[in-house]
């Protein structure tokens, strides 16, 4: 650990070592110290940063996949992108971080899953969300910021669970299902918009029968 270095650096810069150790090991103390040993920390220093267990060992690996997607796709390489075509490729970006370590994926969505570790696993995923959101510039405030956020986590989620498992070439099976999601998030803001637009654009009986009975001159 250098000067510079702080302790949320240091659990960022040991979390891809654990991630491997964990094919093997779990999100385990064992893992830590293999990190540790690999990457040349101090031991004693390394299970310190990592003391409160697998959740926090997750987390920093969900810190160094976000820095990861945010190097490996920049917000003016999406500019002139479609939405759905930014979305595609940052919830990629991020699969793409963890690629090879699909075991060490199944056991943190696991660990992630307990009910103890449900709210912060909540919380995981809403900042995986607002990343990726932020760098396809959204800049909603209202409560669409919200519901953005929610159903791209939701999608997130399931397709992470698809891809941990996913054998097909070229991870074929995880892109299909990624598209789908992505189309019904589309759909989904289109009929949001239509149901949302100013209320003299809206459709309306009265004023459609209105028109049948006094029509334009």
């Amino acid at each position: 650990m250098t000067e510079d270095e702080t302790l949320e650096d240091l659990r960022r810069r040991l979390a891809p070592a654990i991630a491997d150790a964990a094919v093997f090991d779990g999100w385990s103390a064992e893992a830590v110290a293999q990190a540790a040993t690999a990457t040349g920390v101090d031991p004693a220093l390394a299970a310190f940063a990592f003391r409160e267990g697998g959740m926090a060992m997750i987390s920093a690996w969900i810190d160094h996949v976000d820095a990861t997607m945010a190097a490996s796709v920049s917000g003016s390489a999406l500019s002139n992108l479609k939405i759905r075509e930014r979305i595609r490729r940052l919830v990629w970006a991020r699969l793409e971080a963890v690629a090879g370590r699909e075991e060490a994926l199944t056991r943190a969505l696991s660990i992630m899953a307990m009910p103890r570790n449900l709210a912060a696993s909540a919380r995981l995923g809403w900042r995986s969300a607002d990343a990726m959101w932020r760098l396809a510039g959204d800049t909603a405030t209202d409560y669409n910021h919200y519901s953005k956020r929610a159903i791209l986590g939701g999608i997130y989620a399931a397709t992470l669970q698809v891809f941990a498992r996913d054998r097909s070439e070229d991870k074929a099976e995880t892109r299909a299902f990624l598209e789908r999601r992505i189309d019904g998030i589309m759909r989904f803001e289109k009929t949001k918009a239509r149901f949302l637009r100013k209320p003299d654009e809206r459709f309306s009986m009265t004023r459609l029968l209105g028109r049948m009975r006094y029509p334009a001159r």
